[in-house]
């Protein structure tokens, strides 16, 4: 442990390092002014801007009444700065009034004494400060841990994220911005032979760790699911089925996840579809009509068993459909026919995706601190034949 004794008198400081020789505390630095404190705490003044460096400093014990700096102003400078703000300081004054004191407190000190020190006193209040820190200094470190996990969590969720598809008949891209460090959206799509495509954009409930482990284990069966069943109404029943074999009965909280799962059949100009409490689909034909994937049945997870209603529609030409989740309509100020009729007229036009612009649009914006969710958009884009031979 490393102590810093701040005093412009000679006589205070070794009386104070005889004090803590004697009870084994043999790391122990000494400052005559606040100046000099700050050059050994790496503060400094360069070109009118103050700078500072990491500091190997445990505790500081700090004359209250000091010429040019006292030890009240010296305490409001160290708290500017974060490496610095966290090491304890223990005013030493010969001062008795309380205003001063409670300055000196409200400054950022932790604790005072009282000169003639008494040795006893001022050794306890050390231990306390320095117990303080070390606790202080654990949970700093396991946070710092969390947080480096939680990074590394986020990559990992962030790589069952599907990459774009370019094929002649069929384009798929995707911009997801997550609230957290990891976030309870997914998208997902995988060719399914024969000109066609499965596509999937799912919101689980809440935020966080707890979302986030229950998006990575949809996202560790679907794929299997995806080939498997193929068909939208046996892919969310199935994903429905492995949902609720969690067990989750003792939970407070009923999770559950919203979703959108279609098959786009580019030979038969066929798409089928099923929207699980989802945030309605727009897509969006080339004879300018305006078609929305309305939601068919409940969120998936709520029940044992689903009541699900297929649909299929057919097109013709080109076209695109855009998928979202929650987040990207509470970008948009009003109620529900409000924000969709604002994606009617933002989302239509050119079918090929641009990417600059929709994150000038919808991403680059801040929603309302009460609003603010994971946004996701999905674009699918619908070649005709003659694309094939462009």
């Amino acid at each position: 442990m490393s102590i810093l004794i701040v005093d412009d008198n000679p006589t205070n400081i070794i009386i104070i390092r005889e004090i803590l020789k004697k009870e084994n505390y043999r790391d122990v630095v000494a400052a005559s002014s606040a100046m000099e404190m700050f050059d050994v705490l790496g503060i400094g003044e360069e070109r009118g801007e103050i700078r500072s460096k990491p500091s190997d400093i445990d505790l500081i014990l700090l004359d209250m009444m000091m010429p040019e700096i006292d030890g009240i102003e010296a305490c409001r400078i160290m708290q500017k700065y974060d490496n610095l703000k966290d090491i304890p300081i223990i005013m030493v004054t010969a001062i008795g009034d309380s205003k001063k004191l409670a300055e000196a407190l409200d400054a950022g000190a932790s604790d005072y004494v009282t000169k003639p020190i008494n040795k006893v006193e001022l050794m306890a209040r050390i231990r306390l400060a320095l117990r303080l820190k070390q606790e202080k200094d654990w949970h700093k470190e396991r946070d710092q841990r969390i947080q480096d996990e939680l990074k590394l969590a986020a990559m990992v969720q962030n790589a069952v994220l599907s990459p774009a598809i370019e094929d002649p008949l069929f384009h798929v891209n995707a911009i997801y911005k997550p609230s957290f460090e990891l976030a309870g959206d997914l998208y997902s799509w995988y060719p399914l032979g024969e000109g066609r495509y499965g596509v999937l954009l799912l919101d689980m409930m809440g935020h966080g760790i707890s979302s986030s482990l229950f998006t990575m284990f949809i996202a560790s069966v679907l794929k299997d699911t995806v080939t498997t069943y193929v068909d939208p109404e046996k892919v969310i029943q199935e994903l429905n089925r492995r949902f609720n074999q969690l067990h989750l009965e003792k939970q407070l909280v009923q999770y559950y996840f919203t979703a959108i799962y279609l098959v786009v059949d580019t030979r038969m100009k066929r798409i089928d579809y099923v929207n699980a409490g989802h945030p309605p689909a727009l897509f969006f034909q080339e004879d300018g009509t305006v078609d929305t994937f309305d939601s068919v049945c409940c969120p998936v997870g709520l029940f044992d068993k689903m009541e699900i209603d297929p649909q299929t529609v057919h097109y013709e030409g080109e076209g695109h459909i855009a998928l979202y989740t929650d987040g990207l309509l509470e970008t948009v100020q009003g109620d529900q026919d409000t924000q969709l009729e604002f994606l009617k007229t933002r989302l239509k036009g050119a079918h090929q995706w641009d990417e600059p612009a929709m994150q000038s649009l919808f991403f680059e914006t801040e929603a309302p601190p009460e609003r603010d969710d994971d946004k996701c958009l999905v674009w699918i884009t619908l070649k005709n034949k003659g694309a094939e031979t462009e």
